[in-house]
């Protein structure tokens, strides 16, 4: 920030401006400078660097008028912060900035401060927030990504709340009694957003909105796990009361119930809740459930050089995970009687 005071700097000491105006300084916008010199505001500069930050034009005047000296306010945040600084000022007196000069500033500060949100850099350059984001999609395809925007306040808010979402859903269904503030505080999330994700997953949908997933349909389902790769040689089985058609869905008419809507139904059922080997189950099941959010979070984790191994590993488990609807599958059909009724449990005998 620039200090309270004045000081009276020879211009030869003075280095030339990193400025934002891609043509330079403007002769006729020196010219009328000069006229009126004596009712201009002092230019600011980097103390570390004796760069001028605002006020080239000021200095052009005072040398055209044969001057030697200019009063000086001095800038001391860092230097990557000395264009911010350059930037702000232009916009807000003095010869305007074009929206070429803006736009083109906009991707400097994009560059050099990834993390400010498009608001903030939007109010720094003068432009349209809207304006900003675009500029960010077409000039930092490159740049790291970061979860997380610095806004006109300081602080930092992220971008990409899908795993705080998935760690609701998960609180919601293993713990259906747990007071939705509770929710919100062991989640990370806002009581807004805790409230949104319990009402997605009362209509069946997934917890994160499709446009946090990419360019995926609206409220695609989640899938349970890695799909079973189906041998090439073998046709798809048909669909049977017991077994599920290809493609993994149930063969029953009207809408298929998602994967995170049938954990929470499972999370309810009072024959697990209410039994220690029911609960551990339960544990069991959440920490082995996987969504799509949460493996699309860890793909890009996997080094080229893993990625054929790790694919093994994820089929090896999708297989693991067929022997065992497989067997449930088995089990339910021997415990169905006659006409799909279901046998009684055999009882103990003293």
């Amino acid at each position: 920030m620039p200090t309270n005071f004045t000081q009276r700097v020879r211009i030869a000491v003075l280095r030339p401006a990193d400025s934002p105006r891609l043509n330079g300084v403007d002769p006729l916008h020196v010219q009328r400078l000069a006229d009126v010199l004596a009712s201009l505001p002092p230019i600011l500069v980097h103390r570390p660097t004796m760069r001028i930050v605002d006020g080239s034009h000021r200095v052009a005047a005072a040398a055209l008028k044969g001057q030697d000296a200019v009063e000086v306010h001095y800038f001391d945040g860092p230097e990557k912060d000395a264009f911010l600084r350059s930037v702000s000022a232009n916009i807000a007196h003095g010869l305007p900035l074009s929206t070429a000069d803006r736009k083109a500033a906009a991707e400097r500060i994009l560059r050099s401060h990834p993390d400010l949100s498009d608001r903030t850099v939007a109010t720094c350059t003068g432009l349209d927030p809207k304006t900003v984001a675009a500029v960010r999609r077409s000039s930092t395809v490159d740049s790291p990504r970061s979860n997380t925007r610095t806004g006109s306040d300081g602080r930092e808010h992220p971008l990409d709340r899908t795993l705080e979402r998935l760690r609701a859903a998960e609180l919601m269904t293993s713990r259906p009694e747990l007071p939705l503030r509770a929710v919100a505080q062991q989640s990370g999330l806002s009581l807004g957003t805790a409230h949104d994700v319990r009402r997605r997953l009362q209509r069946g949908e997934t917890p994160v909105p499709s446009r946090r997933r990419g360019k995926a349909p609206e409220d695609r389902p989640a899938e349970a796990g890695p799909a079973p790769a189906a041998p090439a040689d073998r046709e798809p089985a048909p669909a049977t009361p017991g077994r599920p058609a290809a493609g993994g869905r149930p063969a029953t008419g009207g809408r298929s119930r998602t994967p995170l809507e049938t954990l929470r139904n499972l999370a309810a059922d009072p024959s697990l809740r209410q039994s220690e080997s029911g609960r551990h189950f339960l544990r069991w099941l959440h920490t082995h459930f996987v969504v799509d959010e949460a493996w699309r979070q860890q793909a890009g984790a996997v080094p080229p050089h893993c990625t054929a191994t790790v694919a093994e590993l994820a089929l090896q488990c999708s297989h693991t995970w067929r022997r065992f609807a497989e067997d449930l599958t088995s089990r339910r059909l021997t415990d169905m009687g006659p006409a799909g009724t279901v046998r009684p449990a055999p009882t103990s005998r003293n």
